[in-house]
């Protein structure tokens, strides 16, 4: 019986060993064989930014004023009507201006008569000389009176031509084509030289005003061409062309002032119409993962990436943005665009190992 016993012990020793034998062999295979895993591929998107409010403006405005004193006795446009160049905008009472060019007329026919009568006698006053009538004294005199006659006259022309041309200030003509945007003064005014009255603007030339922050003006350069749209009809839209950055920021906004240019804009883009303006450099693009995907080792972040090329996988450090909760979490670095990053079944996953990959939607 004893002998019974000790084979029966003997036999259950020996088959130890081959059990944990083949138990290490199953896990060796176990781990060996391809594990599954779901993956994404890791996608950069740029970050829609808000668009900056933005006012259509003509790029040439212009204040027309009287180049003489008087009182304004008319006005002939209102905020808006559109005019023509040589057109008369508004008028000054032109009793004294007219009185001057009266004047001046006057003047000239006197000086005019001095001058042939001065004429007359330095001819006569020639004659006698040469029949020995009259001394050369008296010839000179006469020559030097009929200069003086002749500058008098010069004067007087020119002290008409004058008076017809501050006749003419009595009325204020447009420059040039455009739209009337302000007025200043009234009828019955008393308007100074170069006092504004009004203020006329180009159609044809407009840009698109816009005060930009730094942040988004790192990038920005002049000739860039940014999409414009109106706030109030969004698919309205059309392209501006960077046409001037203001060289130091507003002291109150820190803002830079920059001008778009629409020349080619549709007419609906009119002056005054608010617009909205793509920022002119968009925030930096930026890799999102679940949260899943995220192994903390060692108090680091780090992510599970699939080579293709072997089918295994290995552990990589990645930067984060500050964690606020959520399903998905923002890479800032560590990851390039188009890698796969292994989002379910991390728990088990050593360097190396072999994975079968089940695609999973990007976030």
């Amino acid at each position: 019986m004893t002998l019974v016993r000790i084979c029966s012990a003997l036999s259950i020793l020996l088959s130890i060993p081959l059990l944990v034998g083949c138990d290490q062999n199953y896990a060796a295979e176990e781990q060996a064989g391809p594990r599954p895993v779901k993956a994404v591929i890791a996608t950069a998107e740029r970050d829609q930014a808000a668009g900056l409010p933005g006012v259509v403006r003509a790029r040439i405005e212009t204040d027309l004023a009287f180049r003489t004193l008087g009182r304004m006795v008319s006005r002939k446009v209102e905020v808006g009507d559109l005019v023509r160049k040589g057109d008369v905008l508004a008028e000054i009472d032109p009793l004294s201006l007219q009185l001057a060019v009266k004047s001046a007329e006057a003047d000239l026919r006197n000086a005019q008569a001095q001058l042939e009568n001065a004429a007359t006698t330095e001819t006569r006053k020639r004659r006698l000389v040469q029949n020995n009538a009259a001394s050369i004294a008296e010839h000179d005199l006469a020559e030097q009176q009929l200069k003086s006659a002749t500058a008098n006259a010069a004067r007087a022309t020119a002290s008409l031509g004058k008076a017809h041309e501050q006749l003419g200030y009595s009325e204020l003509r447009a420059e040039f084509d455009g739209v009337v945007t302000a007025t200043f003064v009234e009828m019955g005014q008393t308007v100074s030289p170069g006092q504004p009255v009004l203020k006329l603007a180009r159609l044809e030339q407009r840009d698109v005003v816009v005060d930009v922050p730094e942040a988004l003006l790192s990038s920005g350069r002049v000739g860039d061409h940014v999409d414009v749209a109106l706030q109030l009809n969004p698919k309205q839209e059309t392209v501006g062309k960077v046409r001037e950055i203001a060289p130091q920021a507003d002291p109150s906004t820190r803002t830079y002032r920059v001008k778009l240019a629409i020349d080619q804009a549709p007419e609906i883009f009119r002056l005054g119409s608010v617009v909205s303006v793509k920022p002119l450099a968009g925030k930096k693009a930026s890799v999102t993962l679940p949260i899943s995907a995220i192994v903390d080792k060692d108090g680091a972040d780090q992510v599970w990436i699939v080579d293709r090329s072997t089918g295994a996988v290995n552990l990589r450090a990645v930067q984060l943005a500050k964690r606020a909760g959520g399903r998905v979490v923002q890479v800032l670095s560590g990851l390039r665009e188009g890698e796969e990053i292994v989002v379910a079944g991390i728990d088990e996953l050593v360097d190396g190992q072999k994975v079968k990959l089940a695609q999973e939607p990007s976030p």
